[in-house]
């Protein structure tokens, strides 16, 4: 249970907040502790005297999470407000357990302000409750407590009758009235735990509210801490070593994506931390797994059980690949069955069934979902109901819920509706891109355009200063799941397949790469060093060539097709004076982008070249000597050269990093599915390198 929570509320950071900014700062440092809630989970409210910009009168207001929010990172249009006289009065509306769905739909005519966030299913839970400041949060310690076999009577015990006790049900209005009923029977509750759910509890301010959270979840881990810990039977399997590990992921991986994807791509997640590790190497990992997770919150992103993969210490990646089919196949039906067996005439339809967290002894566990925020969560939120696994089992006995319950929560309708309302997938979602020269003018670019519409990416470079950089860069705009960096020299076999398996091991697959590593150099033939010529041959050649290589391998395991888009040059096809080593090698790319064109194309994997010339702005390749030998060879001065570069070209125009990068994006995406062998110049107009 990782020890006691320390408060983190500073007065002086909550001076002069109202009580709206109050709720908030409760929220994000209650929301950003995984041992109080998991990312998603739980929710945050405040009753707050407001003035109705209608009428003018003063009324009640609740200020409730909104659906599908995250208390960790939500500010305040990210919470309902509703007339609180309005919520309650839904009581007389109100038909039974048999019709709470059709309560939710009230809630946008209890609006205040007009405020479009809609509100959560748990509304009624902080509505009913005669505090000015309620919570719902998912502690692990507490949940532990609420899945034990005894979980009442440990409640009792724990607490001293200061926490109160509400048997299982699905969130929602009864629920609320339930929990009013229990502090009206004894209004000296502090809290309640709902039984394989979590912990509600209230105060009078914000802070007492947030430090009543803490009290109540430390009593729960020293109290859980306080009984024997088993190790759940203990090691089944030995953990192999971190650099094993990762070696065994990265083999298997090309082959369990493809056999995961087969409806929808998936984005992968590894964890092999040692708290994950001792579960999914343990004797009773295969008994808790059945069992299913523990908490409601995590069934639309976990599903309700893990593959367990039978495996020992010796399986190879190899062999593992070989038994995947009937594995995944077995899982599927088990899937198929419990959807059959509790779905009801109006349930949404069976979604992707296959394994979302498979767990392999000795290796860790992996994750595949529709992206790595996604797949990391699942993670996460495994590695909780790990921790309630440890503790119920330390109570007395780990029980999770019947299936048919939870068949209720992940195919409920109010859930599905909440999917709906989420962003419609971009075009490059759920696709995994390895970018080479990533760090430079037109690799970046690409990058950001790719992670644009949807796609993770790998940025492969050989500057480390410079890779940091942009790495640090894209994550602040696109988020630290999107986005990796790996030093690689291209020029050196180990170091390519090193980059591949790091882009394996953290995202669990390849989908596109882009060709993008460079160099220029310029030369006079006479004085071009036979160093020089192999240098641009090393690079701009053989470097293509063996990331192409590993991408290959890597896509055809994979069996998913794949986009592979070569950055070459106007000089592919038009000769420059003073350069032939840079020409000759962007020649080759050319036609090595061909020959892989042919036989990528049974497979579905596409290979297609964009042509870029004179990208002045933003290119790496213009901070050495290069500018200065090619102004030199057109005779003018180095300022002068980006203008000449325009006057050249039939359209008159300056070509930047982001313009081809808008050609790599289309090569890349399905919009091209029919285009292989091809080039595109992105040139502004240059006759000498219309493609022949």
């Amino acid at each position: 249970m990782s020890g006691r929570i320390v408060s983190r509320w500073v007065d002086a950071e909550t001076a002069g907040l109202n009580e709206p900014q109050l709720l908030i700062y409760r929220s994000q440092r209650l929301g950003s502790d995984l041992r109080i809630t998991n990312y998603g989970g739980g929710n945050t409210s405040a009753k707050v005297a407001m003035v109705d910009p209608l009428t003018g009168a003063n009324v009640e207001v609740l200020w409730v999470k909104g659906s599908g929010g995250d208390i960790a990172s939500a500010g305040l249009d990210g919470y309902a407000t509703l007339h609180l006289d309005k919520v309650l009065g839904l009581e007389q509306r109100y038909r039974g357990k048999e019709h709470e769905d059709e309560i939710p739909a009230l809630y946008p005519h209890c609006t205040f302000n007009l405020n479009p966030r809609a509100a959560s299913i748990d509304t009624p839970l902080h509505a009913f409750v005669p505090f000015r400041h309620v919570d719902h949060m998912h502690p692990d310690a507490v949940i532990a407590i609420a899945t034990a076999k005894d979980g009442e009577a440990v409640t009792r015990e724990v607490w001293g009758g200061r926490v109160g006790w509400i048997g299982w049900q699905r969130p929602g209005f009864d629920l609320g009235l339930k929990i009013r009923a229990a502090l009206q029977a004894n209004p000296k509750l502090e809290g309640c735990v709902l039984q394989n759910h979590g912990l509600m509890h209230w105060g009078d301010t914000s802070k007492g509210c947030y430090e009543r959270a803490l009290e109540l979840i430390n009593v729960a881990i020293a109290y859980v801490e306080s009984k024997p810990r088993h190790l759940f039977g203990g090691p089944k399997v030995g953990a192999r070593t971190k650099e094993e590990r990762r070696a065994f992921v990265a083999a298997l991986a090309p082959e369990l994506r493809g056999k995961l994807s087969r409806e929808q791509r998936k984005v992968g997640h590894l964890d092999d931390t040692r708290e994950v590790l001792d579960f999914v190497s343990s004797r009773e990992a295969g008994r808790l797994a059945a069992i299913g997770t523990s908490c409601p919150d995590h069934f639309l992103r976990t599903k309700i059980w893990p593959l367990l993969v039978p495996m020992d210490a010796a399986t190879t990646p190899t062999e593992l690949a070989a038994r995947l089919d009937p594995l995944i196949e077995a899982y599927v039906a088990r899937y198929r069955a419990y959807w059959e067996a509790c779905r009801k005439p109006d349930s949404p339809a069976l979604r992707d069934p296959f394994p979302i967290v498979l767990m392999l002894p000795g290796i860790g566990m992996v994750s595949y979902s529709k992206d790595k925020s996604f797949a990391r969560q699942a993670s996460e939120f495994w590695v909780n109901a790990i921790h309630v696994m440890d503790g119920a089992e330390r109570l007395g006995g780990y029980r999770g819920l019947p299936d048919a319950e939870a068949f209720g929560i992940e195919y409920w309708l109010l859930e599905e509706a909440k999917l709906k309302r989420l962003p419609a997938e971009r075009p490059l979602s759920r696709r995994i891109a390895l970018i080479t020269g990533g760090a430079g003018g037109i690799g970046k670019a690409s990058a950001r355009r790719l992670l644009q519409d949807g796609a993770v990416a790998v940025l492969a470079d050989l500057d480390a200063a410079a890779l940091a950089t942009a790495e640090a860069e894209l994550a602040k705009e696109f988020g630290r799941d999107a986005v990796r960096g790996v030093v690689v020299d291209v020029c050196d076999e180990a170091s390519v397949i090193a980059a591949v398996e790091y882009a394996l091991v953290e995202y669990g697959g390849l989908d596109i790469v882009v060709l993008c590593a460079g160099l220029a150099s310029a030369a006079p033939i006479e004085e071009t060093t036979l160093e020089l010529w192999k240098r641009n041959l090393d690079v701009l050649a053989t470097g293509y060539f063996l990331f192409a290589r590993e991408a290959f391998r890597v896509l055809k395991r994979q069996g998913l097709g794949g986009s592979i888009v070569v950055v070459a040059s106007k000089n592919a096809l038009a000769a420059s004076p003073n350069a032939a080593a840079y020409c000759t090698a962007k020649a080759a790319e050319l036609h090595l982008a061909r020959c892989l064109a042919l036989e990528g194309a049974p497979i579905g994997i596409r290979v297609n070249s964009v042509n870029p010339d004179a990208v002045l702005r933003g290119s790496k390749i213009w901070q050495g000597d290069w500018r200065k030998e090619r102004a030199a060879a057109y005779g003018v001065g180095e300022q002068d050269l980006e203008e000449l570069y325009r006057k050249r070209s039939l359209l008159q125009k300056n070509v930047f990093p982001e313009d081809v990068a808008e050609a790599i994006a289309w090569f890349a995406g399905d919009k091209s599915s029919k285009s292989t062998g091809n080039i595109l110049n992105v040139d502004a107009g240059n006759k000498e390198a219309f493609p022949r």
